[in-house]
Parts: C-alpha cells; structure tokens; sequence
C-alpha cells in the first residue's frame, strides 16, 4: 500500500511539473522518506528525477533549445557532482532557508525584470548552472531556481519544459552517478527510484495537452504560485526540522 501511494503522489506531482516546469521532487520526497526513511529518499529521488526530466524532453523534443541546454549544462554537471560529493559536509537546514528566501524574492523581481524589458543570455545560463548545479548536488530539490533563470532567457510553455528538462537531465545523471560511486545507489535503491519515476513519467505526457491550451499570461502566473509555494515551502521544512 506504501509503494502505491508513492505511485499515485508520483502521478499527480508528475502531471502537475508537466505543466509548470518544476515540483515534482517537493510534493514526492516527504512520501518518500515517510517510505524509505531520508538516507534511501535523496538517491532514490535522484534516478526519479532523472526519469521525470527524460520524459518532459521526449514529450517536447522539438522544442528543446539546445544551445541554452549545452551553455547551462557544460557547467551544471561537474557543479552537480561536486556537490553530491560534499552533501553530507554542509549544513542543508541554511541552505533550504537560503534557497526559500531567494525562491520568493524572484517572483517580484522577475516582474521587475519583464518590465525594464532585460533578459539572459548564454553566458547567464552558464554561470546560473554552474551554482544551481552544486546546489542540485547537495539539496533534494532546485527546480525551482532555474525556472526564473529560463524564463529570464526569453522561454514558454513547450520550449521552456523541454529546455529546463534537457538542460535539469544532466545534472540529475552526474549526481546519481556521484551516488553511486561513494556506495549510496545500491541496486535496491535504484529500483525504487526507477518505479517512483514511472509514475513521474506518465504525469509528464498526461499534463502536454494542458499546456498546449495554456495562454502566456496563465503560464507565468503559475511560476509565481510554484516558485512562492516551494520557497514557503522550504523554508518551512528548514524551521520544523
């Protein structure tokens, strides 16, 4: 019954990071560590989340940016591993207040930006994977940190999926693969992920149909309500802990 509940979580938060860009590991990770217990959850979430990325692109493939990709990720993924390597050193409650705060920040900032017309380039995406990649490397979940980024560099609805997803893929790889190297990722581990991740995959091709009647507006109004909702989030995990 425990398995078949993270099945379902993994539906609905599938469906609902299909639509908005991000969410999937902040509404499956309390499940899975109420599950597994928090040691088994982060790499078990890890290869989900692999999964989860996968499937957005095959459902978007056409609109992936690959060069906003490729400037994000040459960076994105040695940050990753590194900060897989060093999870256990630092203090992960100052980071989820950290990341909350700046998670909030962004939404008044992102329409300050819209209006003064500015935007990211290349070179943005790159410095901005090189540190939300060692972030991904140590916190379960910094989804959310590269929606303003990709938003920022002039991306919507199916390019914006696609390209956050492909460019989110190889930082969830390196770090899976970091876990495995130091003996976190057993065989065991991998499967659960890998189940948890089906149900990730198919939320991703249920919420295509959603966003393809999305207008503009109704989009960047819900990457205000994600981002606010997991930096409260955050920063409520962070104080209770």
């Amino acid at each position: 019954m425990g398995l078949l509940f993270v099945l379902i979580v993994g539906l609905i938060a599938g469906t609902i990071s299909g639509i908005v860009g991000t969410g999937s590991s902040i509404m499956l990770m309390p499940v899975l560590i109420a599950q597994f217990g928090p040691k088994q959850a982060v790499p078990i979430m890890a290869v989900a989340s692999v999964m989860a990325n996968l499937s957005r692109i095959l459902a978007w493939w056409r609109e992936v940016d690959w060069r906003a990709c490729a400037a994000y990720s040459i960076t994105g993924v040695p940050a990753a591993a590194l900060g897989a390597r060093t999870l256990l050193a630092l203090p992960s409650r100052a980071v989820d207040v950290a990341i909350g705060l700046f998670l909030i920040a962004m939404v008044p900032v992102r329409h300050w930006l819209a209006r003064h017309a500015l935007k990211a380039n290349l070179a943005h995406l790159a410095i901005g994977g090189a540190v939300i990649g060692y972030l991904t490397g140590i916190v379960v979940s910094t989804g959310p940190l590269s929606v303003p980024l990709f938003l920022f560099y002039g991306l919507s609805r199916g390019a914006f999926l696609a390209t956050e997803a492909a460019s989110s893929l190889g930082l969830y790889l390196s770090k899976s693969v970091t876990f495995e190297r130091f003996g976190a990722l057993t065989a065991d581990v991998a499967l659960k992920g890998l189940i948890a991740g089906t149900s990730l995959m198919a939320g991703a091709f249920i919420a295509k149909r959603f966003v393809l009647h999305l207008k503009p507006d109704a989009f960047r109004l819900l990457m205000d309500g994600i981002m606010l909702a997991a930096g409260a989030s955050l920063l409520w995990s962070a104080t209770t802990s």
